[in-house]
């Protein structure tokens, strides 16, 4: 699974804006909308929105 598909089902399932999981996750209230339009995150970046998503469950 995509790290933007697990974004966008934690997205679905907490009710959380996009540019709020941004800023809680990393400091960027622009990512999930850049990664719609083609970002790929390096290692280091995905390694911190999993471990958001991961704390969060």
């Amino acid at each position: 699974m995509s790290l933007l598909t697990r974004i966008d089902r934690y997205l679905r399932r907490t009710g959380m804006p996009p540019t709020t999981f941004g800023r809680r996750a990393v400091n960027d209230p622009r990512l999930v909308g850049d990664m719609r339009l083609g970002r790929v995150p390096r290692p280091r970046l995905c390694a911190r929105v999993e471990a958001f998503i991961a704390e969060a469950e």
